[in-house]
């Protein structure tokens, strides 16, 4: 999948003769890229292989409310992000997407009224059709709409559709929706909605080497800067490369030891070898408990292997 980082890569982008073949586009944050979104990704490939044509995905990064909640200096207001815009890329590439377009959500972007942003981001890709979600609005204070979209769609002979709302069991499929079963710690509801089992993948770093001292070492994995859904401990799944392997995680501050930053830090089972700057996934499968401050090391370790007794026999499936 090529990748568009930007409004000012346009033209480069252009001068590879993609232009020449009729190009189908989305728009939308596809966060999780849930059964709706792969509806709408299904719409434009199908499009493009009746056309012999290529697909195109425009995306924002920060996610509007993530930008306004920075904007007022209130970022934990932002809802959880479901996958981090490098998995997201991922899924795109594993759906078949040919284009990837990356847009910056900042202050231009934010005012850009929805006609400049159709004639300046929308019209040089020589879209052929755009589709987009029931609910999608665009540019400042959310002005547009697809009624603007199907004019300029009709002045310029491109067809413009909107999906129906994706149902499951009677209720709306939406990011919101599996954020709520994260946070419940329904992870059944989740795999349904996403159409597979919820996962984060991260590169491991160094760490404060705590885990050492107390006999049960970990793997930090980076996180980014937006919060997860998720918090406590759980047992889990894990890929790291081709090795399938069982652990507990624990997503939080680890107060015990006086952290204040959000960390994820897995500890798998029977497991020994040095694994810094290697990817890995985690599948969480069940929550054990919320995270809690101990009185003491000992205290600590004495759960956490009460914590790994626990997953492991909720893992025996």
């Amino acid at each position: 999948m090529y990748l568009i980082r930007g409004q000012h890569n346009l033209d480069f982008f252009k001068s590879q003769n993609f232009k020449k073949e009729p190009i189908h586009g989305t728009i939308g944050n596809f966060d999780g890229l849930h059964l709706g979104h792969q509806a709408i990704l299904k719409t434009i490939k199908d499009s493009a292989i009746s056309s012999n044509g290529k697909t195109v995905v425009f995306f924002t990064e920060p996610h509007a409310s993530e930008f306004f909640a920075s904007m007022h200096s209130t970022p934990n207001t932002a809802p959880p992000r479901l996958c981090p815009w490098r998995e997201k890329f991922k899924l795109l590439d594993s759906f078949g997407i040919d284009f990837a377009f990356f847009l910056k959500f900042n202050n231009s972007l934010r005012q850009m009224t929805p006609e400049v942003f159709i004639n300046s981001i929308l019209k040089p890709m020589n879209l052929s059709s755009l589709t987009i979600g029931d609910d999608f609005r665009f540019g400042i204070n959310r002005e547009g709409d697809f009624d603007l979209l199907k004019r300029w769609g009709i002045e310029n002979k491109i067809d413009i559709t909107k999906t129906e709302t994706f149902k499951f069991l009677d209720e709306r499929v939406s990011s919101t929706r599996i954020r709520k079963a994260m946070i419940d710690s329904n992870f059944d509801l989740a795999c349904k909605l996403l159409g597979r089992p919820y996962t984060f993948s991260g590169k491991i770093v160094h760490g404060q080497h705590l885990g050492r001292t107390i006999g049960v070492p970990t793997a930090n994995l980076w996180l980014p800067k937006q919060k997860l859904p998720i918090s406590g401990v759980y047992a889990v799944r894990c890929r790291l490369g081709e090795k399938l392997l069982k652990g507990i995680a624990n997503m939080g501050t680890r107060p015990t030891v006086g952290g204040t930053l959000p960390v994820l830090e897995v500890h798998l089972f029977d497991f020994s070898q040095q694994i810094y700057s290697q990817r890995l996934e985690v599948e969480f499968k069940h929550k054990i408990r919320k995270e809690k401050k101990f009185e003491n090391l000992d205290m600590l370790k004495s759960q956490i292997n009460k914590d790994i007794a626990l997953a492991k026999t909720l893992l025996q499936d």
